[in-house]
């Protein structure tokens, strides 16, 4: 059965990808892989095997676009209101927790953040079908 490994996206600036990652989220370099014009960082976290990608190719200097097929990927987490905070506290500018409902029934608590590139992040409340 196939298995989903990882992610990539394009960054601008990996030290500043990196630094976003690593204190909001605990990813570390996990594989490096350099060569003449550009660079493949995995990293993730120890609660993962799913990793992101980030490439950097270093001839680019204007921010790259999402389009309008990119929506977001998606945290879990067992303490929603600390991870705000942390990420709030570190000036990462998380928008404002909201709750999805269905017959008044509470679905999930989520928020999202961006990251240095403008990739948006939903994090989740741990609980029903996020897990």
């Amino acid at each position: 059965m196939p298995k989903i490994i990882h992610t990539m996206i394009r960054v601008l600036d990996p030290a500043r990808s990196l630094k976003f990652y690593a204190e909001g989220f605990d990813f570390a370099i996990t594989h490096r892989l350099d060569f003449d014009s550009f660079s493949l960082i995995y990293i993730k976290n120890s609660d993962n095997d799913f990793e992101i990608e980030l490439t950097h190719n270093f001839s680019r200097t204007e921010p790259y676009t999402h389009g309008d097929g990119y929506g977001h990927y998606a945290f879990v987490t067992s303490d929603l209101d600390q991870m705000h905070d942390k990420l709030s506290r570190l000036g990462y500018a998380p928008l404002e927790i909201k709750e999805f409902k269905k017959d008044g029934t509470l679905l999930a608590r989520f928020f999202f953040v961006q990251d240095p590139d403008g990739y948006k992040i939903e994090v989740l409340q741990e609980g029903g079908h996020y897990r």
